[in-house]
């Protein structure tokens, strides 16, 4: 698969995975796709943790409320940290966002499946706070995200886009 294959097919997978491991060096693979990402000012604000063994796997779910992704043989945990880039401004949320943009894409190019958790772990009840704790992650970073990763046991159906006529145009707003 190339590039803008993967770009098109890739989907958000909510749906139940496979028994099948993700081998350390495919996960590997994946987390260095990950830091490959442009950083602001290369600033480089987004550290990774990837999951395989099933005990911490186990963890890590007891504490995810509703639990999401509890089939995946494997987890990648996107930290991020507050850094001044340039002008009294930080880019992290471009660093990590594009960080997991070429995980999902990588992933997508190895056979495997993903959604981007943000928001579901980073809401009031601070569930990324729990996770953080549970795997050691020091004062300065923030956990942000929650990447399940394995083999699906569905295809995922694509969500109906608007019109590219709707949302892009050449030259101008509007124009077509």
């Amino acid at each position: 698969m190339d590039t803008i294959d993967a770009i098109f097919t890739r989907r958000s997978y909510r749906g139940k995975f496979k028994d099948t491991p993700v081998p350390r060096n495919e996960l590997k693979t994946i987390l260095e796709a990950g830091l490959a990402a442009p950083s602001g000012c290369n600033k480089q604000t987004v550290s990774l943790i990837g999951v395989d063994d099933p005990e911490l796997l186990k963890r890590l779910h007891s504490v995810i409320e509703p639990d999401v992704a509890e089939t995946a043989p494997a987890m990648i945990l996107v930290l991020s940290r507050h850094i001044i880039a340039y002008r009294q401004r930080c880019f992290a949320v471009q660093d990590y966002a594009a960080a997991i943009e070429n995980m999902l894409l990588a992933a997508e190019e190895m056979g495997y499946a993903s959604c981007w958790y943000e928001g579901h772990i980073t809401d009031t009840d601070r569930i990324c706070d729990k996770l953080a704790e549970i795997l050691g992650v020091p004062e300065g970073y923030e956990l942000v995200c929650l990447l399940p990763l394995g083999v699906p046991t569905d295809t995922p159906t694509a969500p109906k886009k608007q019109d590219f006529s709707e949302r892009a145009w050449f030259n101008g707003f509007g124009n077509k």
